[in-house]
């Protein structure tokens, strides 16, 4: 199994363009080597087939960056077959619209998200009249979706019921948010994709044993990470996201055997400077930050 992490940022990038705080302003002033993009993914388990995992703002850029995912030469056959949206977020959705001049294209999501892009922001019938577009809802709890003609198994796992701002008077029924379990069928290689914890489910412990390499929500380091810098805004808990680091974070409840690394960094995150106390202090609790562009062979 290739992954390739096209972008590991949360909302905004970083820095963000509307954002002088100290990490915006660092990266600002080292250049774009600093610079991150809107969290997102891509999977592949065969030569020519490979599946993006939510789809940012940023896409064009990404999948300009990874010459794997550029179509052959002389041709509009784009490798891309489909797309995994984690939730309906527009951080994760509003890439859609760069894939709107491709081939046919599968989009996997949760029914509650699908339901929101339907009504709420109707971008399905924004991407009606552009091509062949294909929905589907995800299995769920315990089901599993077989891509690349059975050569990728994917199973999702619920973690919570946090809808966009735009879909906030939504009665739809949960999940809103999931994670995905990616396994390659013929050699078992296991991947966890869970870019946003608002809880820790009970089952992730297990799932977390068995993969071969997780992604997990970095949003925040610690839980008043944007009061610090911004007073009076939320914690990062009524955010929607763990904090990595504390008694309560993430961070203490990983075991060793699987490599772990944080996606989806706030703008504020400390973790986003390699010599920052917060990067040591990962390094010694034996996880990594995942870096745009980075590729992790399963």
């Amino acid at each position: 199994m290739r992954v390739r992490v096209l972008g590991t940022a949360a909302g905004g990038g970083l820095p963000q363009w509307n954002c002088g705080c100290g990490p915006c302003e660092r990266a600002r002033a080292t250049g774009p080597g600093a610079w991150r993009s809107q969290e997102a993914l891509a999977v592949s388990v065969s030569d020519d087939a490979w599946y993006l995992v939510n789809a940012s703002p940023d896409t064009r850029g990404q999948l300009l960056a990874v010459p794997d995912l550029a179509p052959p030469a002389g041709t509009r056959r784009t490798p891309v077959r489909g797309v995994l949206l984690t939730d309906g977020e527009l951080d994760h959705t509003v890439g859609l619209f760069a894939l709107r001049e491709g081939a046919a294209l599968d989009i996997h999501a949760p029914q509650a998200v699908l339901a929101a892009l339907t009504d709420a922001f109707p971008l399905r019938g924004l991407l009606a009249p552009y091509g062949t577009v294909r929905w589907h809802p995800v299995p769920s709890a315990g089901g599993e979706l077989l891509l690349d003609e059975g050569r990728l198994a994917v199973s999702a796992v619920p973690i919570s019921d946090k809808r966009p701002r735009y879909a906030e008077q939504s009665t739809a029924a949960g999940p809103w948010v999931v994670g995905y379990r990616l396994r390659e069928t013929a050699t078992g290689a296991t991947l966890l994709y869970v870019p946003s914890l608002a809880r820790w489910p009970d089952e992730l412990d297990a799932l977390l044993d068995e993969a071969h390499c997780a992604l997990l929500d970095g949003t925040f380091w610690t839980e008043d990470e944007m009061a610090a810098i911004h007073p009076g805004s939320r914690t990062a808990t009524a955010m929607g996201h763990l904090p990595i680091s504390g008694p309560g974070g993430t961070l203490a409840r990983l075991r060793p055997g699987t490599r772990v690394l944080y996606t989806h960094l706030n703008n504020t995150n400390p973790l986003s400077d390699p010599d920052s106390p917060a990067r040591a202090a990962l390094a010694a609790g034996g996880a990594e930050v995942a870096e745009d562009g980075q590729e992790i062979v399963i």
